[in-house]
């Protein structure tokens, strides 16, 4: 398995090579140079797997023997053992055709965990093979930071700091980044938007010589490791909810911000997983609802919403799926990307549209209508979503269609989210783990966001004697 840049000067580097690259050395994201087909037959034996078999079949294909079958398992069951759930990702039914597939359960309560405990587990490994240390950049919205510090805090030879928008997460997301002690970790809270983070960790990765001097890695979801983790739980759900009906095919509803989490249920499609269509479910800020609707891919003004892990504007996975929409052209990637950066927006031919709409349905949900949603099925169901999920169950009845099924990601458990379960008069229970965050001091350092305080933070950081 060889992995190549969505911009053509980074080629055939393994699947070791790419984890530390992150972003590719050319600006580009790295995918791999040929996606895996998996045949009918060997799906329906993989049904029968649990989550961690699953996962162990799915990453072979990617890791293809850089990694020794039995650390790859000891790597996998490492990550898993610290989820509340034996089945990692349950699925449950809330109608007759509409399931929720439950990916809170792991240390952080929120999906990035899945992917999280096995990139921070797969960096510690690394470093104890090379000898080196890692040293760990990324941008939140609000859950990669809690998830991305819970993976690799008081692993030898790591450091990591985090970036989140000042005053722009919800309260329990701040605490679980802000009261770790460890002088391992670096909270900067950035007065600015998760966009300006995102730009500034993009533009810290593009420098190579920076990058390799630090021994800087990726954490957020421009590193493939996250993707390729993702993947797992769209055939996990798949197979699950197979098992009551006699669909072929089922819809997937995906709460996203960054296209991340959707782009795993496209490869999983391009894999060979019947997919149906992948709904995107977005809020205010709802760049990639025109992109589908319109093929125009242009920000607009930042909003602040009930659901702020989805405030993002640039979405930083959309050019690994316009790398696929422009059947694997890389200089036609480059070109559209370069238009992006001087005019702002991308714009698609009909014909290009019409390939983006046979794959995705999007709906952009309101403040109101992800509130309404959340009491609605509260009272008809007795089942709390968190705000993101709303949007994912609000754009799951605004784009599924009759007698389809449709399986709707549940992103978040409900009490990282108080603030806006408050807002629709529901009192929840929080789980022992977030109550006592609230009794915690917090480390965090606010600054502007700027690149040359955000290097002189990390020079300081990095600098540090790893022990």
């Amino acid at each position: 398995m060889n992995f190549v840049s969505t911009r053509g000067n980074v080629s055939k580097i393994g699947f070791i090579d790419t984890v530390l690259m992150g972003l590719a050395n050319d600006g580009g994201l790295l995918v791999p140079e040929k996606i895996p087909q998996i045949p009918a037959e060997k799906l329906d034996a993989m049904s029968k797997l649990t989550y961690q078999e699953l996962a162990y079949e799915i990453f072979s294909y990617y890791v293809d023997g850089e990694i020794p079958d039995n650390e790859l398992k000891e790597l996998i069951e490492k990550s898993y053992a610290t989820f509340r759930h034996p089945e990692v990702t349950p699925v449950q039914k809330l109608t007759d055709n509409m399931y929720v597939l439950e990916l809170f359960h792991g240390p952080t309560f929120a999906f990035k965990d899945i992917a999280l405990q096995f990139l921070g587990n797969l960096y510690s490994y690394v470093s104890k093979k090379t000898g080196e240390s890692i040293h760990i950049l990324g941008a939140t919205s609000g859950d990669t930071g809690a998830s991305a510090i819970e993976g690799v805090r008081g692993k030898e030879g790591i450091r990591i700091c985090i970036l989140h928008p000042h005053g722009k997460v919800s309260k329990v997301q701040e605490l679980q980044m802000t009261t770790v002690d460890d002088k391992s970790v670096l909270n900067l809270a950035i007065k600015g938007t998760f966009d300006d983070g995102q730009r500034i960790i993009k533009e810290l990765f593009a420098d190579v010589d920076f990058k390799n001097k630090y021994h800087m890695r990726a954490i957020n979801s421009i590193n493939f490791v996250r993707i390729m983790a993702q993947t797992v739980y769209y055939f996990y759900a798949y197979f699950q909810v197979k098992k009551e009906t006699d669909l072929t095919t089922i819809n997937f509803s995906v709460p996203t911000g960054n296209f991340g989490d959707i782009f795993a249920g496209y490869l999983a499609k391009r894999m060979g997983l019947p997919v149906g269509k992948l709904i995107v479910a977005t809020n205010e800020n709802n760049i990639l609802e025109d992109f589908i609707h319109d093929g125009v891919y242009k920000p607009g003004e930042f909003r602040s919403t009930f659901s702020p892990s989805m405030d993002i504007q640039v979405a930083s996975n959309f050019e690994r799926y316009l790398y696929y929409l422009l059947e694997e052209d890389p200089k036609a990637v480059s070109d559209l990307m370069e238009k992006f950066n001087s005019e702002g927006k991308i714009v698609v031919s009909d014909e290009l549209l019409h390939k983006v709409q046979q794959d995705f349905a999007a709906h952009g949900v309101k403040g109101e209508e992800c509130l309404q949603t959340i009491s609605k099925y509260n009272t008809e169901t007795s089942y709390l979503l968190d705000p993101h999920t709303a949007c994912g169950v609000a754009a799951y009845e605004s784009c599924n269609k009759p007698g389809e099924i449709c399986v709707t990601l549940s992103t978040a458990h409900p009490a990282k989210f108080n603030e806006s379960i408050e807002r629709c008069q529901i009192q929840q229970t929080f789980p022992e783990q977030i109550n006592q965050l609230f009794n915690k001091p917090q480390y965090v350092e606010v600054v502007e966001a700027d690149k040359g305080e955000i290097v002189r933070h990390l020079e300081k950081l990095f600098s540090l004697t790893t022990k």
